[in-house]
């Protein structure tokens, strides 16, 4: 690593992410916020600029010869990996396991007396759908209902979930591996956290943080961003990340279900993005890498992904 310069497809890769990001979310900045109608429309959108700033690198900034759409797929992991059987377990433990950690840290707020509970009657979900419907729901068919959403959610959110995944854990956690797996982490994870600015500053995710919402989420990005990371690097397949992001983002509204009603959420506190969920991902990323083996990229596919000096 004699050349200490930042090369320059990472450059425009972050350049592309970052300007493509902050068009998409213009609307929102000129009327409504996140209470804008078109929040979810324009946040999915926004999940597709990673892949703009990858296809614009890989066809127009790198250009080696024969570089294919095919191999470009290949580079950046979406086959299953040298071993399916790993990557589909992987998968399930994420598709599984994601909502049961959301439910731990909610329960882990509610005996910290940070949230109010009600695991019977679900009051806080059944008044907002009572308010949106006027029709009183059943607490168990509610119950059913809630967590099938949950279950769905992989296939649900797989495309636009793919659409940051195929970027961030595709194209560029593996180019920065080149300074070293721990630097990769943090690094990757400060710009996908940086990256959510333009709706974070709006008060995404922590609508009562107001603008310092976009700096409580970059933590949460590292840690997380370090256990996507690792089953990238565990499986040589970015299917297990893509599948733990959907998961991920159709989950947190589990946190809402076990509440009780008359409160306001505070997702600093309670939930997967916040101080609980932050401290128990970094115990989880920290164990995953200590004792979880990293080496499922080939070395040959770790040179044809690695950038090199420019």
């Amino acid at each position: 690593m004699e050349n200490r310069t930042v090369p320059r497809p990472l450059l425009i890769f972050g350049l592309v992410a970052f300007v493509g990001s902050w068009l998409v979310c213009i609307p929102l900045w000129r009327a409504g916020g996140i209470a804008a109608p078109l929040l979810g429309p324009i946040a999915a959108a926004m999940m597709f600029t990673p892949t703009l700033a990858t296809l614009v690198v890989w066809f127009l900034v790198e250009r080696p010869e024969g570089r294919t759409l095919r191999g470009l797929f290949a580079a950046t992991g979406t086959t299953w990996g040298p071993a399916r059987r790993r990557t589909f377990l992987v998968i399930l433990v994420l598709w599984v396991g994601i909502p049961l950690f959301v439910v731990l840290t909610t329960l882990i707020a509610g005996a910290l007396g940070w949230y109010r509970l009600d695991l019977t009657g679900f009051s806080m979900l059944a008044q907002a759908h009572e308010q949106q419907t006027g029709n009183q729901p059943v607490p168990r068919t509610m119950l059913l209902v809630s967590l099938g959403a949950v279950a769905l959610t992989p296939v649900l959110n797989a495309v636009p979930s793919f659409g940051e995944e195929w970027g961030w854990r595709g194209w560029l956690l593996p180019r920065l591996r080149r300074y070293g797996v721990w630097r990769a982490i943090l690094i990757s994870g400060v710009v996908w956290g940086l990256w959510h600015a333009p709706l974070t500053l709006l008060g995404y995710n922590y609508a009562l943080l107001g603008p310092w919402a976009a700096l409580m989420f970059v933590p949460f990005c590292i840690v997380f961003g370090a256990i996507l990371g690792w089953t990238r690097w565990f499986t040589g397949s970015v299917w297990p990340s893509v599948v733990g992001h959907g998961v991920l983002n159709g989950s947190t509204g589990l946190v809402l279900l076990f509440g009780a009603a008359g409160q306001q959420v505070n997702f600093a506190l309670v939930g997967p993005i916040g101080v609980i969920g932050i401290v128990l991902l970094a115990v989880i990323a920290v164990l995953l890498f200590r004792f979880g083996d990293v080496t499922a990229i080939s070395a040959e596919q770790a040179a044809e992904e690695d950038l090199g000096p420019r």
